[in-house]
């Protein structure tokens, strides 16, 4: 039963194909329709009124379904075992497969994520698949668990935030176990394959959540001692998730090209049978459980400004790692990228009505787009640099920014470093915010932008979910209403070059910025990601 649940109950594909069975989604009814009235044609030419073979019947509509553009679903199952016996003997076959498979102990190890980071694989998930059973017996949904896990993580911050050592202590244990449920909701709906598209909007937003909150946890205990981290917590947060955007662009700019071979990649390729070199790997880029890990141990024994050192030299090495190895295969690799591939490092790159209007303007420019990027980042961050705080100049270096981001992408983003584009770009706004409420004298201003780029960067991750899913980017008007990348970066300079003598205004004034983008953009995710057409997107466990 669990290898036919397995094959057809899942919710991301229209259509889904055992041997001898198939389902298909309502969206895919016309086509199964079509298909149906093919093979009984088919059928009917041959001199036969049906068919009435199970595995030639499903074969036969799981081939038209795919002639007609519908995707459907075979998924290797395994150990599992799923097939339609048609005499007495087969049936005998078939049973005496399906008695020699423990159902139980492959629920149970299919339930765990395939490719999971050391830390997870050996200190969790042993233990953590027994609790997702546990919950799956008493009816627990893994939205419950997620909720569980985000709730774990927010008491963790206010220990935290506390400043005495029995918090940090308190903040360090709860954090793992907030880790620990984080790992069971999605082990639980493995288990019980129960996905939704719920479930996987709250496990994507609620990991970003529970990670700030605990930085701003930290930061305010440390202050509560006299210790002012916030532009070290904010600075981990800026690097972290340019790192993941590096991943994000990296991942789609090669989803779906062809001829995408590299000699680079073959090398990736011989490491990963090697062993102990797959678990290297996978540790130094310093994935959610070692990080999640590494920041729970510090914070019991230690401060949080050395919890912040870490975690920023740790994720520096590990983006430096993960982006010199992609450049490296983007170099050597022969890849020929599709529409759908520039269109989604187009939508990453988030640009504004400004930069739409200057990329009409700059489309027979010749530099490349990377290129183009980095000389606007590299422009923008060092002006906020070198120009004193509330230079009226930087604000013309934000308007060349801003142009310069729209040349960047005015051509469809298929070269080969092209996937470079959205990081540079979210390094570079994030950046000015970070050094602009750095140097100000403004009282609180470095919190008020920890809560500004925050709220920024989730519309970011939602973009990705959104790709990832299918659906495509958020809707234009999100992107006009919160002014793209380069247009939140312009109205931080002029709300700099105008507020600079103004007390606490600045502070004001990016507090009310934060608030706007973050009610705009979690609104309008709220609403898609509850909305019928909203995808299911859920991580893969091991093949069964």
């Amino acid at each position: 039963m669990h290898a036919l649940r397995l094959t057809l109950t899942d919710p991301r594909f229209p259509a889904a194909a055992a041997s001898g069975a198939l389902t298909a989604q309502p969206e895919a009814r016309p086509a199964l329709a079509r298909a149906l009235g093919a093979v009984s044609a088919t059928a009917g030419a041959a001199g036969t009124d049906t068919v009435t073979d199970a595995d030639v019947l499903t074969d036969a509509l799981a081939e038209a379904l795919d002639a007609d553009g519908v995707a459907v679903h075979r998924p290797q199952l395994g150990t599992l075992v799923a097939t339609v016996p048609t005499d007495a003997e087969a049936r005998h076959e078939a049973r005496a497969a399906v008695d020699a498979v423990d159902d139980e102990a492959v629920r149970l190890r299919s339930a765990v994520k395939a490719h999971d980071g050391f830390f997870t694989t050996f200190f969790i998930s042993p233990y953590s698949r027994y609790i997702a059973r546990w919950c799956a017996r008493r009816g627990l949904t893994p939205n419950q668990v997620t909720t569980a896990s985000l709730l774990t993580a927010l008491i963790a911050a206010g220990c935290a935030a506390t400043g005495a050592r029995g918090g940090y202590i308190a903040a360090g244990v709860l954090l793992l176990v907030s880790f620990v449920l984080d790992c069971t909701d999605g082990q639980l709906a493995r288990y019980a394959l129960k996905y939704s598209t719920m479930g996987a909007w709250l496990d994507a937003t609620f990991d970003r959540a529970k990670e700030y909150a605990f930085y701003a946890g930290l930061a305010l205990g440390a202050a509560r001692n006299g210790d002012d981290v916030w532009a070290l917590a904010l600075g981990a947060m800026v690097l972290m998730t340019c790192r993941h955007v590096v991943d994000f662009s990296f991942n789609e700019a090669n989803h779906d090209a062809t001829a995408n071979t590299s000699p680079t990649a073959a090398l990736s390729d011989r490491l990963d049978n090697l062993g102990w070199t797959v678990w290297a790997r996978r540790m130094i880029i310093l994935p959610i459980g070692e990080r999640w890990a590494m920041i729970a141990v510090l914070t019991a024994a230690t401060s949080p400004r050395i919890v912040f050192w870490a975690l920023i030299i740790g994720c520096a090495f590990g983006a430096c790692y993960t982006t010199a190895g992609r450049v490296l295969r983007s170099l050597t690799r022969k890849a020929k990228r599709t529409d759908r591939a520039a269109q989604a490092l187009a939508d990453l790159a988030d640009s504004g009505p400004i930069a739409s209007a200057a990329a009409k303007a700059a489309r027979r420019l010749p530099a490349p787009a990377p290129v183009t990027a980095l000389l606007a980042a590299v422009l923008m961050v060092a002006g906020a640099l070198v120009l004193p705080f509330g230079d009226a100049r930087l604000v013309a270096v934000a308007a060349g920014y801003a142009i310069l981001s729209g040349a960047a992408v005015a051509r469809p983003l298929k070269g080969a470093l092209d996937w470079l584009v959205p990081p540079l770009f979210r390094a570079a706004e994030y950046t000015t915010v970070l050094v602009l409420a750095a140097r100000s004298d403004a009282p609180q201003a470095l919190p008020a932008a920890f809560g500004l780029v925050a709220a920024v960067a989730y519309h970011h991750y939602d973009t990705v979910y959104r790709i990832r899913g299918g659906t495509g980017a958020p809707p234009a008007w999100l992107v006009r209403v919160t002014g793209g990348h380069e247009g939140r970066t312009l109205l931080v300079t002029v709300l700099a070059a105008l507020l600079a003598d103004r007390g606490d205004d600045f502070t004001l004034a990016l507090t009310a910025m934060a608030v706007a983008v973050a009610l705009v953009v979690l609104v309008e995710s709220i609403r898609f990601w509850v909305s019928s057409g909203a995808p299911a997107v859920h991580d893969e466990g091991e093949t069964a």
